[in-house]
C-alpha cells in the first residue's frame, strides 16, 4: 500500500465516517449484557425464550495482557489492516460494473489471488470474514482504526448493493451461480460464500453498531426470500445439497435482530433434513460427510432452540458435538481427512497431510460456546481449551502472521501457510475471527457467580456488579494462576475457577496468601466471600506427562503436558522451500502439496506409554521443551513447532 496515500484516504475518511456517527442508535459503550454468544442486549427485537445456565460477556470487557494469544492478535491487526478496502471490494465492484481505479488513472487496485481471484467462485467470501475480524478487533480493543476500516468497507458494499439494483442481492458473483445451485447445476458453494457476507455485516451492526450493515443485510434476505419462497420442495431439496455454511444461523439472528418472519422462514428453509434428522435419531452418520459442511448446520439448529425454548436443536446439537469429540477427533481436538469425517474410531488410519481443517475447529469452537452457554457443563470448556491450544493458537506462523489450512498429523510432515495477498483459503477467513476473538471464552458469569474457564492474562470488567478482576499467569508452561481483585462491590460473590479435566492430584488454592482447602462444585473450584480490592487468590494445578492413544490402536500414541499437546521436533532443514512453507499459489494446492518426507523420519519410540515420565525429561522448568532419553528426539508443544517438521502420533514399543 502506497504510505502517503493511504495516510490521505484515512484522514477523509474519519471525517466522512465520524459525520455518520449519529446513525448508530445505541453506542458500544452503552450496551447491556450478552446472553448467548454473539447476542447483546438493546439491540434485539426477538428474545431468546430458553434460559441459560452461563452468561458471555462482551468482548469490549475482556482485555488481554501480554501472552501468545495476544501477540498473535497483534500479527493479525497489522494483516487486517494492510489489505486495502478497495482490493477487498473490487470483485464486487466488478460484479455491479463499478470502476475500481481513480479517475485520473492512478493508484490501480491491485487484485487479490487465490480464493478471491476474480474467476474463483468463491469471491467474496474474505470480505465477510474481514468485516467479522475487524468488528471483533474492534470490539476487543476499542482501536478506532478498526472501525474505521469497517465503515469504509460497508460504505463499499452498500454502493454495490445500490447500483446491483437486484431487489437487495449483493455479492461479488453474478446471481447465475445461484441460479445454477437452484438448478442442481455443477458450482462451488455460493450461499456459503453470501452466509460469510451476512455473518460479517451482522458483526459491524452487533459489535460497530454500524446500522448502514443492518441495512443491507436486510435488504439481501429480503431478495433471498423472494428468491426462495417459490421453490418446490423437489427444488429445495436439490439446492440444500451443496454447501452453504452457516446461514440459517446468520437467517435465525438477523430474525432475533428485526423480528422480521421472512428472516425466520429463511432460517427454516434452510434446515438440512437429510443430514439433521438421523442426528435427532441418535445415528452416527458422519462417514465421509464433509465437515464444514456438516458442523454451521448444527449452529443454526442450536440457533433456534434458543430462540424457541423447545425443540431438538440443543439436545441434537449436543449428540452431534459428543460423537465428533468421542470418535472423529485426533488428540488436538481437530478432525476430518481431506475435510472429510472418517470412520468413527479410526484415527490411525488418517495420520495424513490432510488432517484438521482449521475452519472445522473454528466452527467446533462456536458450537462449543452454545451448548456451554445451554447447559454449563464443564466439559464443554475442557474441549475449548484443548481445541484452542492445540490447534488454533499454532495455526498462526508467528514469523510472518499467516495461517495453516490444515493441521498434518502425518509423522514428518510441516504446516503450510497461506500467503499475504495469493491464497485466501476459507481457514484464512475464518482465521481472521479466530485471532480477533481470544477474549471470548475466558470468563463467564450467572447471577452473582463468575466463572473463569481458561487460564489466559487477562482482565475482566464485570461492569453490571462493579467488578474488576485481573488473571496473571504463565500457563501453560506452570500451572498457576492468580488472581486479583481490583474492585468489588460490597455483596458476596462466588469465583469459580475450572478444575481442568488434566490436573494430576489436587490443586492447591491460597487466598491471600493463606492456604484453603478447595471446595469443589460441578467441576469448578468454588470461593465464596464478600471480595475486597486487593484480594488474590492463587490456584497451583498440577500438571504432569500423559500418553493418548487412537481409538483404534493402543500402539498409536501422542504425549501430552496437561492439557498441551508434544510433538516431535525433527528440525527444519529437509522442507521444501520453494515459497517458504507457502502454498505455490493453486486453489487446491493444499491437496495436491508433496511434503517429500524423508524415509529415514523417526516415527517409532522405545517407551512405556503407561509411564511416560520414566522415559522423557524435562529439559528446564521455565519452558515446555522434554528430551526422549532414549534417543535425544525433543518434544515441544504443537503450537510451537512451526517451520519444522514433526510427529504427533508414535508407533511405541512397549518394554
Amino acid at each position: 500500500m502506497d504510505v502517503g496515500f493511504g495516510i490521505i484516504i484515512q484522514k477523509v475518511m474519519q471525517k466522512y465516517f465520524l459525520s455518520l456517527a449519529f446513525f448508530a442508535t445505541i453506542s458500544l459503550g452503552l450496551r447491556a449484557q450478552s446472553h448467548y454468544p454473539g447476542q447483546h442486549g438493546g439491540k434485539f427485537a426477538v428474545e431468546d425464550q430458553s434460559k441459560p445456565a452461563r452468561y458471555s460477556f462482551d468482548l469490549q470487557d475482556v482485555t488481554l495482557l501480554d501472552s501468545r494469544f495476544r501477540e498473535n492478535m497483534e500479527r493479525e491487526q497489522q494483516w487486517l489492516l494492510a489489505i486495502q478496502s478497495r482490493q477487498l471490494l473490487h470483485s464486487f465492484r466488478t460484479n455491479a460494473g463499478i470502476y475500481s481505479g481513480n479517475e485520473g488513472g492512478y493508484f490501480e487496485v491491485k487484485k487479490l489471488g487465490g480464493w478471491e481471484s476474480l474467476d474463483c467462485e468463491l469471491r467474496g467470501h474474505s470480505t465477510g470474514h474481514i468485516l467479522s475480524g475487524l468488528a471483533l478487533m474492534y470490539a476487543s480493543t476499542g482501536d478506532q482504526r478498526f472501525k474505521l476500516k469497517s465503515d469504509s468497507l460497508v460504505s463499499g458494499l452498500a454502493e454495490v448493493q445500490k447500483i446491483l439494483n437486484q431487489n437487495g442481492y449483493l455479492s461479488a458473483y453474478p446471481q447465475e451461480l445461484i441460479n445454477r445451485n437452484l438448478a442442481g447445476k455443477k458450482v462451488w458453494a455460493p450461499w456459503y460464500t453470501l452466509h460469510k457476507i451476512f455473518a460479517g455485516l451482522l458483526d459491524q451492526y452487533l459489535y460497530c453498531d454500524n446500522r448502514q450493515a443492518l441495512e443491507i443485510a436486510s435488504g439481501m434476505a429480503s431478495w433471498a426470500y423472494q428468491k426462495l419462497q417459490p421453490l418446490s420442495a423437489a427444488q429445495r431439496a436439490v439446492m440444500l445439497r451443496n454447501e452453504f455454511g452457516g446461514i440459517n444461523e446468520c437467517f435465525y439472528n438477523l430474525y432475533a435482530i428485526t423480528g422480521n418472519r421472512e428472516s425466520k422462514w429463511l432460517a427454516e428453509f434452510f434446515y438440512h433434513n437429510e443430514m439433521l434428522d438421523p442426528l435427532k435419531e441418535g445415528k452416527d452418520i458422519l462417514d465421509k460427510k464433509h465437515a464444514n459442511t456438516y458442523i454451521p448446520k448444527l449452529l443454526g439448529f442450536a440457533r433456534n432452540y434458543e430462540l424457541e425454548g423447545a425443540g431438538e436443536g440443543g439436545k441434537t446439537a449436543d449428540f452431534f458435538w459428543q460423537t465428533v469429540i468421542d470418535h472423529h477427533s485426533f488428540v488436538t481436538g481437530s478432525n476430518s481427512d481431506k475435510e472429510k469425517f472418517f470412520e468413527p474410531d479410526h484415527q490411525s488410519g488418517h495420520l495424513t497431510g490432510y488432517t484438521g481443517e482449521s475452519c472445522n475447529v473454528y466452527n467446533m469452537l462456536k458450537l462449543t460456546r452454545h451448548l456451554f452457554c445451554q447447559r454449563g457443563d464443564v466439559k464443554y470448556a475442557d474441549y475449548y481449551e484443548k481445541a484452542l491450544y492445540n490447534h488454533i493458537l499454532g495455526q498462526q506462523d508467528p514469523a510472518t502472521g499467516m495461517i495453516s489450512y490444515f493441521l498434518p498429523m502425518l509423522p514428518g510432515a510441516h504446516k503450510v501457510y497461506s500467503t499475504p495477498e495469493n491464497s485466501f483459503w476459507c481457514c484464512v477467513g475464518s482465521g481472521f475471527e479466530n485471532q480477533a476473538k481470544y477474549g471470548e471464552a475466558i470468563y463467564y458469569h450467572h447471577d452473582a457467580s463468575l466463572f473463569v474457564n481458561l487460564f489466559i492474562p487477562s482482565r475482566l470488567d464485570w461492569k453490571n456488579k462493579g467488578i474488576k478482576i485481573r488473571q496473571e499467569t504463565a500457563f501453560p508452561k506452570s500451572g498457576t494462576t492468580v488472581f486479583t481483585i481490583e474492585k468489588s462491590n460490597a455483596a458476596a460473590w462466588t469465583l469459580h475457577v475450572r478444575n481442568p479435566s488434566w490436573v494430576a492430584g489436587v490443586a492447591q488454592v491460597k487466598i491471600n496468601g493463606r492456604v484453603s482447602k478447595p471446595e469443589l462444585s460441578e467441576g469448578y473450584i468454588a470461593i465464596e466471600r464478600k471480595w475486597k480490592a486487593g484480594d488474590t487468590v492463587e490456584i497451583s494445578f498440577p500438571m504432569a506427562l500423559g500418553a493418548v492413544a487412537t481409538n483404534d490402536h493402543e500402539n498409536k500414541v501422542a504425549f501430552t503436558f496437561g492439557p498441551i499437546v508434544l510433538a516431535g521436533d525433527l528440525g527444519g532443514s529437509t522442507v521444501r522451500k520453494p515459497a517458504p512453507y507457502s502454498n505455490p499459489g493453486l486453489y487446491n494446492d493444499y491437496y495436491t502439496y508433496n511434503y517429500q518426507v524423508p524415509a529415514d523420519i523417526t516415527r517409532s519410540l522405545d517407551i512405556d506409554s503407561k509411564n511416560p515420565q520414566t522415559g522423557l525429561s524435562r529439559v528446564s522448568p521455565d519452558d515446555l521443551t522434554f528430551r526422549i532419553e532414549k534417543n535425544g528426539v525433543t518434544l515441544r508443544p504443537l503450537y510451537d513447532i512451526h517451520r519444522s517438521r514433526y510427529v504427533v502420533y508414535w508407533d511405541v514399543k512397549r518394554p
